[in-house]
C-alpha cells in the first residue's frame, strides 16, 4: 500500500468526525458513520504501530483513551453474564467494541492544532446552524425538521425526536469558545442569548441546567464577575418574553414551580414522573446490587419492581426504557461493579488533568467542561447506555483525551 494513502486518511479523519455529528439528526445513518469510523481508527492505528507514526496519536492520549473506554465497557460485560435479558445485553456488549476505535479516531484528530481547530469550529458552526434553524422555528413554526408539532421547540431533529435543547446545551462550551476567539465579549453575548432561547423553548430541563451552568462557568471567564452579571439580567428579558409569548413554555414553568411545594407529589409532578422511575431504579438495584440486571434491560424488569400507581405502567405502557439519571442507570443496569468502573474512570478524567501541564489543560478545557455538564448529577440525563448519548458522552470524553493528550501540549 502506498504509504501516503494512511497519511491522507488521517488528515481527513476530522471531517469524518464531523460528518457523524452533523447527521446526528438522522441516528440511523450517523451510526452507520461512526461504524465506518471505528474500521479507520483501527486501520490507522495498526498502521502507527507498523510504521512506527508516533507523530500521530500520543502515549498519553492512547491510554486515556482506553481508560475512559474500559470504564464504560466493562460494566457492560460483568453485567451480561446473568442479565434478564441475555440476548440484548451480550449484543450491546459485543456492539460497543466498535467505540474503542472510535475514539482512537477522535483523539487522533485534535492530536494537532489543525485538527483541533477543524473540530472544535466545525462543532461550533453545526451548533449554530441547529440554533438558527430552532430560532427559525420558533419565529415561523417551521424548520428543517418539519412544523412544530409538539409542545416544545423540535428544530431539525424533529417532533418525533425531541433532542435539539440537550445537543445545543451538551455543545454550547464549543459554540461559545468559537464565538468569543472571533468576535470577542459582544459576539460571545450574542451566540449565547440566541442558543439560550433555543434551548429554553426546547422545553428540556436538563438541557436548561446543563446550559446554565455553561454560562455560569464560561462567562465568569470571559465576561468577569459584573458583567456576568449584566448579561443575566438581559437574559432574563429573553426569559421572561418567552414566558409570554409561549403558552407552552408557560406550563412547563408552572410545573417546574410545583416542586417548591416540597411535596414527594409535586416534586414528581414537576419531574415528568422522574421520582418514580428513580425509586423503581433503587427497588432494581436493591435487589441486584453486585452487577444488575443487564445493560439496556431496565425495560424489562421495570414492570415488575414498579409501584401499583406508577404513572408508567397505566394503560397500555410497559414502563420506563432506562433510569433518566446515569447513576441509576449505571445501578441498575450494572450494579455495584458498574459503579467503581465509572467512578475509576472519573478519576482517571481528574487525575489526567492534574498531572498534566498548563498548555494541556487550556487546549482540553472545552471538553472538560461539555463533559462536565453532561454528567452533572444534580439533573436528569438520557441513557448513557443508548447509541445516541453514548456516543455523543464518547465523542466528549475522546475529545478531552485527545487534547490533554495532544502531540503540542508542552509548546508554549
Amino acid at each position: 500500500m502506498n504509504s501516503s494513502a494512511p497519511d491522507s486518511i488521517f488528515r481527513w479523519a476530522p471531517y469524518w468526525i464531523l460528518a457523524f455529528v452533523a447527521l446526528w439528526p438522522t441516528v440511523g445513518v450517523a451510526e452507520a458513520v461512526m461504524s465506518l469510523g471505528a474500521l479507520l481508527g483501527f486501520f490507522l492505528m495498526v498502521w502507527q504501530k507498523l510504521a512506527h507514526r508516533s507523530t500521530w496519536l500520543s502515549r498519553e492520549a492512547w491510554l486515556m483513551t482506553l481508560v475512559f473506554f474500559l470504564a464504560y465497557w466493562l460494566p457492560e460485560l460483568f453485567s451480561a453474564f446473568d442479565a434478564i435479558n441475555a440476548k440484548r445485553a451480550w449484543r450491546e456488549v459485543l456492539f460497543d467494541l466498535r467505540y474503542l476505535p472510535f475514539l482512537w479516531l477522535i483523539a487522533l484528530s485534535v492530536s494537532n492544532e489543525k485538527g483541533r481547530q477543524l473540530i472544535f469550529s466545525g462543532l461550533a458552526i453545526i451548533s449554530l446552524f441547529w440554533a438558527l434553524d430552532g430560532m427559525m422555528q420558533v419565529l415561523t413554526g417551521f424548520s428543517l425538521g418539519g412544523a412544530m408539532t409538539e409542545d416544545r421547540l423540535s428544530g431539525i431533529f424533529g417532533s418525533d425526536n425531541l433532542k435539539l435543547g440537550l445537543v445545543l446545551a451538551a455543545l454550547s462550551p464549543f459554540t461559545l469558545d468559537w464565538a468569543y476567539k472571533r468576535g470577542g465579549v459582544w459576539a460571545w453575548c450574542g451566540v449565547a442569548l440566541l442558543v439560550g432561547t433555543v434551548v429554553l423553548w426546547a422545553g428540556a430541563r436538563a438541557g436548561w441546567v446543563m446550559f446554565g451552568l455553561v454560562i455560569l462557568i464560561s462567562g465568569w471567564q470571559v465576561l468577569g464577575r459584573k458583567r456576568l452579571l449584566l448579561f443575566f439580567f438581559a437574559s432574563t428579558l429573553v426569559l421572561l418574553l418567552s414566558y409570554f409569548a409561549s403558552p407552552e413554555l408557560r406550563a412547563r414553568f408552572e410545573r417546574t414551580e410545583t416542586a417548591l411545594a416540597g411535596e414527594t407529589g409535586g416534586v414528581d409532578h414537576a419531574l415528568s414522573g422522574r421520582i418514580s422511575i428513580w425509586k423503581t431504579a433503587l427497588k432494581i438495584t436493591a435487589d441486584h446490587p453486585v452487577n444488575g440486571v443487564g445493560v439496556r434491560n431496565f425495560r424489562d424488569v421495570y414492570k415488575q419492581y414498579a409501584d401499583k400507581d406508577d404513572p408508567f405502567i397505566s394503560a397500555d405502557q410497559q414502563g420506563a426504557y432506562h433510569a433518566h439519571h446515569w447513576l441509576l442507570e449505571v445501578l441498575s443496569e450494572t450494579g455495584v461493579i458498574g459503579l467503581l468502573c465509572w467512578m475509576a474512570g472519573f478519576f482517571a478524567m481528574w487525575r489526567a488533568w492534574q498531572w498534566s501541564p498548563p498548555k494541556a489543560r487550556q487546549l482540553a478545557f472545552v471538553p472538560m467542561l461539555a463533559c462536565v455538564v453532561v454528567a452533572f448529577p444534580l439533573n436528569t440525563h438520557l441513557a448513557f447506555y443508548a447509541t445516541f448519548w453514548g456516543g455523543c458522552w464518547l465523542l466528549l470524553l475522546a475529545l478531552y483525551a485527545g487534547c490533554l493528550g495532544a502531540r503540542d501540549r508542552f509548546e508554549t
